[in-house]
């Protein structure tokens, strides 16, 4: 006898048999017991939840005879009777299913409606099911409504959709929905560990999670790629084994890249990013892996009590450690890196470049909480000041501020206290901005305080005298704080510590040294000429578009040997053989019969260094024919008038 899948094996055949879709068999249950038919139902789901299943357990149901050939309508179909045993194997003549996604036409609808006039011949009902409904036609929708609206007290339709946004509305009202639900990995793994106890056959717990989560919610799919890994290890089921047959990354590398970005520490990142590279590891499995190690981790952090529940699962005490290792802040973030971050691995050159881009931008983007724990690892990664004190002075938080400002001032320390020479007494109560705080001299920097202290002192409401004050509404937003009265004598006043200022380095001039790269001269050479009269050519033409134009642009023609020519790149990103590919055809659609071998070199000859070049050039002749003419030149010296940097443009 042929081997008969786990699929079809295991496929149910009541409504006690269904796994993961209470919320339908117990409506329709509950009807068959009732009697409460209706004569049209639509089951929607993703692939593999078991809409068709449902449809032959429900035609089992209406046409059961009984295993003593005297029962009725039942939500619990016998299994051994002409008609149970007829519609398991297909061959019941009152159970008709139609395929829309072949017979989508007007005319197969017709056929199929031109045998709804006859009764049953041998069962109790004539069932109609209809599969994947949405595709059919227009007119075929059209063709079955008067029928599926009032059809004969012997028929049922039976409509199954895996999208039903497709079907019309007046297809849907006439119908009673039911949303078959994608089940959960749990569920899957339950059934799972069922089926193989009644094949006999091993399985470790943790191969049996990765093909539940491999299903996606498809008991059919996990069925199937169970089969497939049985038959992968040789009638075993070991984590190794599932791991290289679905191509998924090993949980215990994913863990380590936790456990680095945990420390901060990027040289491990990009070490464990090259060796998923050199075991051709998926990016997007492994984004993936971490999106799931994650959001356990922000479970167990914000409900601590959750880390016992996981005890079968051999990473759960790695898992609970890291979430302790790690603040909820950061594993927020990377879980919204890493999920954004799947959608970028199409657009990088290289998917394991996007990765790399995607671990190292929570280094780059630390929040404030990691900041202070990334100093104590990482001294190097903040820049202070070379005259700075050795404990910088903590500044308050504005909420603080606010607090101190709006309470009741405290009493004012004894005048006899000596003040440091760097305290300033302030006469009256000024708004403090980044921009208006004291500079330190760098010739002579102050040392930090010993100790820390507090804002000065303000006057409370009932101390100002409130009748030389302007109403608000007449005042400038700008003098409202500025026309105070002072809050007491300068002696009273406690002094202000004046902070030191970091030196920040101007935004334009760090872009210019990131952006400024050292690039090799222009130097011609005759095959540059003719490389860049063919690259000319392609362009003109269109027969290179996107990354194969920006190839066949920075790249320079090194050598001709017979049909092989050489072609030099600065970037390896640039030399993907699927661009190099398509470069060779458009070369020989072109007319140049060759085969292209792409290396890395210097490039100083490439036709994006002429055409830069030659737009040099030009810019360099428009300015000098707007400086030389003399209408330009009577108005700067005239008028004073300025040519603006970069508003010549070159026709």
């Amino acid at each position: 006898m042929s081997y008969l899948v786990l699929a079809r094996k295991y496929r149910p055949r009541s409504f006690t048999e269904m796994v993961g879709q209470e919320h339908v068999v117990q409506a329709l249950s509950n009807a068959l017991t009732q009697q409460r038919l209706h004569h049209a139902y639509l089951f929607t789901g993703t692939r593999g939840v078991g809409k068709t299943t449902v449809s032959r357990i429900l035609a089992k149901s209406l046409n059961c005879q009984g295993a003593d050939g005297q029962g009725g309508i039942t939500a619990e179909p016998c299994g051994v009777c002409q008609a149970c045993r007829d519609i398991d194997a297909g061959r019941f003549v009152d159970y008709t299913e139609l395929d829309a996604a072949s017979n989508r036409g007007v005319d197969e609808v017709q056929s199929l409606l031109e045998q709804a006039v006859y009764k049953p011949v041998q069962g109790r009902f004539k069932v109609f099911m209809i599969d994947e409904v949405h595709m059919l036609t227009n007119t075929a929708f059209n063709a079955m409504l008067k029928t599926l609206e009032e059809p004969p007290e012997y028929l049922k339709f039976v409509l199954a959709t895996t999208d039903p946004q497709k079907v019309p509305v007046t297809v849907l009202s006439r119908c009673l929905q039911f949303n078959l639900r994608p089940m959960a990995p749990e569920t899957v793994f339950e059934h799972l560990t069922r089926v193989l106890a009644q094949e006999s056959i091993a399985a470790e717990p943790q191969a049996l999670r990765l093909l539940s989560r491999a299903a996606r919610g498809s008991m059919r799919d996990a069925l199937s790629l169970t089969d497939q890994a049985i038959a992968f290890g040789s009638g075993q089921l070991q984590e190794a084994g599932v791991r290289q047959m679905l191509g998924s990354v090993d949980r215990s590398h994913v863990l380590q890249l936790l456990r680095a970005l945990a420390d901060w520490d990027g040289a491990a990142v990009v070490a464990l990013v090259d060796a998923l590279r050199l075991q051709g590891v998926s990016a997007a499995a492994t984004l993936e892996d971490m999106s799931t190690v994650l959001q356990r981790m922000a479970v167990l952090q914000a409900v601590p009590g959750l880390a016992d529940q996981a005890s079968d699962d051999p990473d759960a005490p790695v898992i609970t450690e890291l979430s302790q290792a790690m603040s909820a802040d950061v594993t927020q973030l990377l879980y919204s890196l890493c999920l954004h971050g799947r959608t970028e691995l199409g657009l990088a050159p290289d998917e394991y470049v996007a990765l790399t881009m995607v671990l190292l931008r929570l280094l780059a983007f630390k929040p404030a909480g990691a900041l202070a724990s990334a100093e104590k690892k990482s001294p190097e990664l903040s820049v202070r000041p070379a005259a700075a004190a050795s404990r910088p002075v903590p500044q308050p938080p504005v909420s603080a501020v606010t607090a101190s400002i709006s309470a009741p001032a405290p009493s004012s320390p004894p005048a006899s206290a000596a003040a440091p020479s760097h305290w300033a007494a302030p006469t009256a109560p000024q708004r403090t901005t980044p921009a208006a705080a004291p500079r330190p001299e760098p010739e002579a920097p102050q040392p930090a305080p010993e100790r820390d202290e507090g804002l000065p002192d303000l006057p409370m409401a009932s101390e100002i005298d409130w009748s030389n004050v302007p109403p608000m509404e007449d005042m400038p937003p700008w003098e409202v704080l500025d026309d105070l009265p002072p809050a007491g004598p300068p002696s009273q006043a406690t002094p202000i510590q004046a902070l030191p200022v970091v030196e920040a380095v101007p935004a334009a001039a760090s872009r210019t040294e990131v952006l400024k790269r050292p690039q090799a001269p222009l130097q011609t050479t005759p095959e540059g000429d003719f490389w860049f009269s063919v690259v000319q050519e392609l362009i003109a033409t269109e027969a290179v578009t996107a990354l194969v134009r920006e190839l066949a642009l920075q790249s320079q023609l090194l050598s001709r040997e017979g049909d092989v020519w050489r072609l030099g790149v600065d970037s390896e990103s640039l030399a993907r053989p699927a661009s190099c590919e398509r470069l060779q055809a458009a070369l020989q659609a072109a007319g140049h019969t060759v085969r292209l071998q792409i290396s890395t070199s210097t490039v100083t000859d490439s036709p994006a260094k002429r055409n830069a070049q030659a737009a040099s050039a030009r810019m360099d002749a428009a300015v000098e024919l707007i400086q030389s003419d003399p209408l330009v030149q009577s108005l700067m010296r005239d008028w004073d008038a300025k040519i603006v940097p970069g508003s010549i443009q070159p026709l």
